[in-house]
């Protein structure tokens, strides 16, 4: 193709469009993603995470560690550390760390284990709610009238 017919403009013009195009339907995708309730729920559980993590935290700082450097003997478990030569292990702090996290996990067990409960059972009266079998009043008359009926019809039958 020759250069004089090859329109340089108009290839910049299209390219632009589908560059504008693909901006706006990637912001258009976004809003969707980002107002799903699945993404707000996630940033709530991140924020509450936080807070919980905190209040582990000084559970297991200010009550558990002196609680357990009391049946130690009144040894602080972050403060524990080995001497090898030149170098200092601290080792205490990866006690205290995996306490932190044992803790920490227990507690995020317990919490599902009771939401686990609580919704089989919102499930279970849900399930029982559905099993409840709603009759219109117009077959409900109509099955007394059937009964009554039958009832007349048997009593008229033995005498």
């Amino acid at each position: 193709m020759p250069l004089a017919l090859f329109n340089f403009h108009h290839v910049s013009d299209m390219l632009l469009s589908i560059k504008k195009k693909g901006v706006v339907m990637m912001i258009k995708e976004f809003r969707e993603f980002i107002t799903k309730g699945n993404v707000l729920d996630l940033a709530i559980a991140v924020v509450m995470g936080a807070a919980f993590g905190k209040i582990v935290s000084s559970l297991v700082n200010n009550i558990i560690t002196p609680l357990v450097g009391i049946l130690l003997g009144g040894i602080n478990l972050s403060s524990l550390k080995i001497t090898v030569g030149n170098a200092v292990v601290q080792y205490g702090e990866f006690v205290q760390a995996v306490i932190d996290f044992l803790i920490i996990s227990f507690a995020i067990f317990m919490f599902m284990k009771v939401a686990n409960s609580l919704i089989r059972k919102k499930q279970s009266n849900e399930e029982l709610e559905v099993e409840v079998e709603v009759v219109p009043a117009s077959e409900q008359y109509l099955k007394e009238i059937r009964d009554l009926l039958q009832k007349n019809s048997r009593q008229d039958e033995t005498s």
